[in-house]
């Protein structure tokens, strides 16, 4: 998974080791100043851009944290056909 600076710590480090994940952190330039835009960075924002199309998801109306949990997998599911069909009627 790719991570800010923040998660440099051992703690982050354990728990990613203990669900199975390996954490690459993504570093800044060294050499400029101001507003940077972070390599992969734009990957999670495009996904949570994404995810607000869906009515549903934009606010918690949901009880159960299972219930939006699978409301997020449909959404994304959805997404994802999208991207292939699109990817099929080009070829």
């Amino acid at each position: 998974a790719w991570v800010d600076q923040g998660y440099t710590g051992e703690r982050a480090a354990q728990a990613a080791e203990r669900h199975g994940i390996t954490l690459e952190v993504v570093k800044l330039p060294e050499a400029k100043r101001g507003f940077v835009l972070l390599p992969r960075r734009w990957v999670v924002e495009r996904s949570f851009a994404w995810a607000t199309k869906f009515r549903r998801l934009v606010k918690d109306y949901e009880r159960y944290a299972q219930t939006l949990a699978g409301l997020h997998v449909v959404a994304f599911a959805c997404l994802m056909i999208r991207q292939v069909a699109a990817l099929t009627a080009d070829s």
